[in-house]
């Protein structure tokens, strides 16, 4: 029997199934410790299964948007981007996205209301879903400067499915928004 020692890079892997892929997540809140939120859920993203890297944007602090548009005497929302790679399928991530949530104390009582952490499933590879329950891409992501511009920050060469690059579609916002 040959003893030698193996490199763990050498090994099978032991989670064999689905490939991974790039999942992109939106991170915001407006409630609390807004960074510690971030940062918080950041780590616990990190630590679901199945994941095997998680790269997240600095935060950006934005204008509450609201059903009726930008709200400034809401609280600011502090936004940030991750890319997280893994080998959960797109609707049970969905599913853990909501589970961070309401561990980091999520209450849903209004849409588009104030909370402590929102979690949004923007991107997940090429996957595309119209599902009522699963919206991927997300569908209102090409219009959002706060879910694009932290993307571009760490993926220059991003696309959203769909869509298009990234830095394209930022172009686009902010001649429309005269920036």
């Amino acid at each position: 029997m040959d003893r030698r020692l193996t490199h763990l890079s050498d090994l099978p892997d032991p989670r064999p199934g689905r490939e991974p892929q790039v999942a992109v997540i939106a991170l915001g809140s407006n409630e609390g410790d807004r960074g510690e939120m971030l940062r918080a859920a950041a780590e616990r993203l990190r630590r679901l299964p199945l994941v095997d890297d998680l790269v997240m944007s600095d935060p950006i602090e934005t204008v509450a948007v609201k059903p009726d548009g930008p709200d400034p005497d809401a609280p600011p929302y502090l936004n940030a981007v991750a890319l997280m790679t893994t080998r959960l399928a797109p609707q049970v991530l969905l599913g853990m996205l909501h589970a961070v949530e309401e561990e980091q104390g999520r209450v849903r009582l209004e849409r588009w209301g104030d909370r402590t952490l929102d979690l949004d499933l923007i991107a997940y590879g090429d996957f595309a879903s119209d599902a009522e329950h699963l919206q991927v891409p997300h569908p209102r992501a090409a219009e959002r400067l706060f879910v694009l511009e932290p993307w571009l920050s760490i993926d220059p060469d991003a696309v959203l499915p769909g869509s298009g690059r990234v830095d394209d579609l930022v172009r686009r916002l902010r001649a429309s928004d005269g920036r």
